[in-house]
């Protein structure tokens, strides 16, 4: 504002105080109307973020209600997985149970089964050696009787033969 005076002037203009007076008080009326001016935009931009938040929760008002539903609704599938689980846990071990339970079951059959074939196993070998027995005494007996009846022919036989001699010799002599 000052360049087109002279050097002189210049010096003498701003050293006087009345000048200087009132260059400051056109600064400090310049910063005012500055801080008026920002303020009043700062108040215009603060009810516009006002009016943007009201639209906005306007807006997110069933977004968040519908968030709220879907909380609800993923508590309560949870919840129906959590009972599910549990009552699958349970199932589980009571069958795990009744299967310990039947294994001890069987393992005492099979133990009753084998003690009953090896009963049945003793009796049948003790059947077999008898009937073995049995028919060993049969055949040594059928043997005898064999041998005797034969004993018995052969001695008929030489009976009939000294018989059939005697006869022979009593008519030669007759």
């Amino acid at each position: 504002m000052l360049h087109g005076l002279p050097e002189t002037l210049q010096l003498n203009t701003l050293q006087d105080p009345a000048v200087i007076s009132t260059l400051a008080d056109i600064a400090m009326i310049l910063v005012g109307v500055a801080v008026l001016v920002v303020s009043v935009a700062l108040v215009l931009l603060a009810l516009r973020v006002n009016a943007t938040l009201k639209s906005l929760s306007q807006n997110l008002g069933p977004v968040s209600d519908r968030a709220r539903s879907i909380s609800d609704n993923v508590e309560f599938i949870t919840q129906a997985l959590r009972t599910d689980v549990e009552r699958l846990n349970t199932s589980v071990k009571a069958l795990n149970d009744r299967l310990h339970q039947a294994s001890g079951h069987m393992e005492q059959r099979i133990e009753e089964f084998n003690a009953l074939m090896e009963v049945i196993q003793g009796e049948a070998e003790g059947a077999f050696i008898k009937t073995a027995a049995a028919v060993r005494g049969m055949r040594k007996g059928a043997q005898k009787l064999s041998k005797a009846a034969r004993m018995k022919t052969q001695r008929t036989e030489t009976s009939d033969q000294e018989a059939d001699a005697k006869d022979s010799d009593s008519e030669s002599l007759q």
